[in-house]
């Protein structure tokens, strides 16, 4: 009598998960097939850390005001400052470090002067650590390319 209840209810979970199957079988699949296709990042997402320029100068846009090193919750930005000809407070070294970072976004929300922006680039993936340690050339390079949204 036990074996004949096990044997229908085995019967029974058996047709069950083929109606999952089958009715999943038949329809187109969602799979992005990376490297081939990119998925497109929603607008209000966050990525990879940026230094914005001027566009008309080409200078950069951040003053070196440190509210940015000093708000991060996880200090993963470092910022040494330098003044220009002009006597203006510019950053000498700017460095993320994107090993620590954990893309808050707060570093973007406190920038009185719109100098950091997150731009929609998620391929983090490097081979050596160091590679992680992003200076200011290579932040600003990151922010061309990139159409930066003004949030009102």
């Amino acid at each position: 009598m036990n074996i004949i209840k096990q044997t229908t209810d085995g019967i029974y979970n058996l047709l069950k998960g083929m109606r999952v199957t089958i009715k999943y079988l038949f329809k187109p699949a969602i799979t992005v097939q990376y490297p081939k296709e990119r998925w497109t990042m929603p607008e209000r997402s966050r990525g990879m850390v940026s230094l914005t320029t001027n566009p008309e100068t080409g200078k950069l846009n951040c003053t070196a005001c440190l509210i940015c090193a000093r708000n991060c919750p996880v200090r993963a930005i470092y910022i040494t400052q330098t003044k220009n000809e002009e006597g203006k407070r510019v950053p000498d070294q700017f460095v993320v470090e994107a090993g620590l970072c954990i893309y808050c976004g707060i570093c973007e929300e406190v920038c009185p002067f719109g100098a950091i922006k997150m731009v929609p680039k998620y391929e983090f993936s490097v081979y050596d650590v160091k590679e992680l340690t992003h200076d200011k050339e290579r932040l600003t390079e990151l922010g061309k390319g990139f159409k930066h949204i003004k949030w009102s």
